[in-house]
């Protein structure tokens, strides 16, 4: 083997080393929400969503990548920490960014609790025409309107 072909196979052992150690090194979302669940002795179930400050909410529809359509009807449990006054604020935003729809979650039992309590919104849009995917953001009641206080979920979805 020739000393240029000796240097060759070193690089690519080296790039190979560096992307095997890169992909390894990148734990994806859910895995890291599987992880803080086992730290907390506890398991984060498929229709379970793990807020930016660390809450659970249950969404039982839709489910991540759904393909939705209108009238969308949103339903789950929340803590009752996330309502204020019996709802909290739902929106849907295309892959653009634009809000084609909001609405407010009510409230389906007494909500003066830290328990979960059930929830349900519907949404009525207009599918966008430049636009296949979108996101459904259920976000906490903060009427405070401290960004300390704010706190949501997004939902992946599809439009039919």
């Amino acid at each position: 083997m020739s000393h240029f072909s000796r240097i060759i196979l070193l690089i690519l052992v080296l790039l190979g080393g560096f992307w095997l150690w890169k992909d390894l090194g990148e734990v994806d979302e859910v895995e890291q929400v599987d992880e803080v669940a086992e730290e907390e002795g506890r398991t984060v179930a498929p229709n379970e969503f793990v807020s930016d400050a660390g809450v659970i909410l249950r969404v039982l529809s839709p489910l991540p990548d759904s393909v939705i359509s209108s009238p969308l009807t949103i339903t789950g449990e929340a803590p009752g920490t996330w309502y204020f006054e019996g709802s909290f604020p739902v929106d849907l935003v295309d892959g653009a960014g634009i809000v084609q729809a909001q609405g407010q979650a009510q409230a389906q039992d007494d909500w003066m609790t830290s328990e979960f309590v059930p929830f349900v919104v519907t949404l009525e849009f207009e599918k966008p025409s430049y636009s296949e995917t979108g996101t459904l953001f259920l976000r906490r009641d903060n009427p405070s309107g401290l960004s300390e206080n704010d706190d949501a979920i997004e939902i992946p979805i599809q439009f039919q």
